[in-house]
């Protein structure tokens, strides 16, 4: 019998901190992100539009190298961020905030998305290193593209774990994120798309994967 790769299954939200304040910190509603991020995106639109004064097809040429962009900064930080384990007590305690709570309790209801008070830092440092290279409304294009790949990726990551997919690229993209979880933590880092697993070559073999699935759904 294959090895447990995580602690619960329950989609009842487990405690992280003994603070209230800080425990509030760590969970989330999957529409939160929405709310928010939709306005961000409109404005980052407006601002190379219209003062930027962008062309139609320029917004949406930035736009789309945003939005493709994002699925190699989603690789690359699930793989070399995210599952980065430190060797000291400290370390291991800031991964298991930021992702190892997500492999013990892979359908918490609650931390399924990021919380705005780790992904609004994490989405301002990235507009500041993209600042240094990319003029301004070119950059609002682009980032209002890389914030809709966000967007999709969290909202994707829920439905993944909560919703029943019986066919099409959902389904697919769901088996591929399940064998992560259940099968081998240190392959299938693409959760909105399998691409980079494909060429960076950390992916599951098509056979193993089929019978990950069939014994996830048979246990």
């Amino acid at each position: 019998m294959p090895k447990k790769l995580y602690v619960s299954n329950s989609s009842e939200s487990s405690r992280m901190f003994k603070n209230d304040f800080l425990e509030s910190l760590t969970k989330v509603h999957y529409s939160v992100p929405l709310i928010f991020y939709i306005p961000v995106i409109c404005y980052f639109i407006w601002k190379a539009a219209v003062p930027g004064e962008l062309s139609t097809q320029q917004v949406f040429l930035f736009y789309g190298i945003g939005l493709a962009f994002w699925t190699l900064a989603e690789y690359v930080l699930h793989r070399w961020v995210f599952h980065f384990v430190p060797k000291s007590k400290f370390g291991k305690r800031i991964h298991f905030i930021f992702h190892g709570v997500h492999h013990d309790f892979p359908k918490d209801r609650l931390r399924l998305v990021m919380p705005l008070s780790a992904s609004i830092p994490m989405a301002t440092i990235i507009y500041l290193l993209f600042s240094l290279v990319i003029p301004e409304f070119y950059l609002g294009a682009f980032f209002g593209g890389f914030l809709t790949g966000y967007l999709i990726y969290d909202e994707s990551h829920y439905a993944m774990h909560h919703a029943n997919f019986k066919a099409g690229w959902f389904k697919k993209i769901k088996d591929h994120h399940m064998l992560h979880h259940y099968a081998d933590p240190d392959k299938g880092f693409g959760v909105s798309s399998a691409l980079w697993d494909k060429i960076f070559r950390s992916g599951f073999k098509k056979k193993k994967a089929e019978n990950s699935i069939n014994n996830k759904h048979s246990a």
